[in-house]
């Protein structure tokens, strides 16, 4: 009988690329998004697998997650508030979708006694400095006068309850924390970086780096992020741990700029925009971002292998698309 997974935010970018490569190992794949960052079309491809659903629900909606939690064997917990944008402009919903939604889940997970895999994120490591970022390291973040670090704060109140859960009930989970993870099908919409320079570079506009471009960064492929998924899914020694998944791999945001310009072939210029213009008053963020990712390496032997000239090339094809479809509207 074939596993059945529950994705939670699997219309959005890297939840449809998770029930796209589950399906591909057999599994059933049942999703559920709000499509307030999802989108259909993520998920259009996949439903005429037979092994396919979708519900179009919020988390919240604890009835609806009872039912699919029952009918599941295992819930990949990806739906949240995503981007800079979304979080800084929509406080209220950055906290209330991220940590009552997770509740839900874990809750009726509990019920079940179902497998739950929680995403975290970078965020959680705040403004600490010590360069790569281990699973144990100290948090650092910034006052709660800054709304851009409600986002982390939500995240790590989902890993405290998710382990309380493990802790005291014996609930098998695992907890993923995401590294700027990127390729097709992700938008610039919600402040995704790499995106929006692709769309500025092909449409020959000016490309728009926010601080002064030297902020380093990690980038790792979707593909490689949900093998990593998948594979901490499958794995019994992963249960009631936390694992980094990303790419180790830096590169300035400038330089980002740069390359991505340069596979486009564009003639754009490169402009630097100052944080309080681009998000709000005060914004903060990280120098770098770098994942030590020698525990999952050791757990189910993970690597990220796609190159960041790959990746953007995917990101470059995705964005023409959607520019050819917006110019035939």
């Amino acid at each position: 009988m074939a596993t059945r997974a529950l994705i939670t935010g699997g219309a959005g970018f890297i939840g449809s690329h998770l029930a796209e490569q589950l399906l591909a190992r057999g599994y059933e794949v049942q999703v559920i998004d709000n499509l307030l960052s999802g989108r259909l079309e993520n998920i259009a491809p996949l439903e005429a697998n037979p092994r396919f659903r979708y519900a179009i629900e919020d988390i919240r909606n604890a009835t609806v997650m009872d039912r699919l939690v029952s009918e599941c064997d295992v819930v990949y917990h990806l739906a949240a508030a995503v981007g800079v944008f979304s979080i800084v402009s929509s406080p209220i919903d950055t906290i209330e979708i991220n940590v009552g939604g997770t509740e839900v889940v874990l809750r009726t997970a509990r019920r079940y006694r179902r497998k739950v895999l929680i995403a975290s994120t970078s965020e959680v490591y705040g403004k600490n400095e010590k360069i790569p970022f281990n699973e144990e390291d100290d948090r650092t973040l910034g006052a709660t006068t800054r709304s851009r670090w409600s986002y982390a704060a939500s995240k790590e109140l989902d890993e405290f309850l998710a382990l309380a859960y493990h802790k005291a009930v014996d609930l098998p989970i695992v907890v993923f924390r995401l590294f700027n993870t990127v390729g097709a099908r992700q938008r610039g919409h919600y402040g995704m970086v790499l995106p929006r320079f692709a769309r500025w570079a092909l449409k020959g506009e000016p490309i728009q780096v926010y601080g002064d471009g030297a902020q380093r960064r990690c980038f790792a492929n979707v593909n490689d992020v949900v093998q990593a998924i998948i594979g901490l899914g499958e794995s019994p020694a992963a249960i009631g741990e936390v694992f980094n998944i990303g790419s180790s791999d830096e590169i300035s945001i400038r330089e980002a700029a740069e390359k991505i310009r340069e596979r486009a072939g564009s003639q754009s210029e490169i402009i630097t925009i100052p944080y309080d213009q681009a998000y709000e008053a005060g914004f903060e963020d990280m120098r770098r971002r770098v994942p030590d990712i020698s525990k999952i390496q050791r757990v189910i032997g993970w690597n990220p292998t796609t190159p960041l000239n790959n990746t953007i090339d995917q990101i470059l094809e995705h964005q023409k698309q959607i520019i050819d479809k917006d110019m035939e509207q």
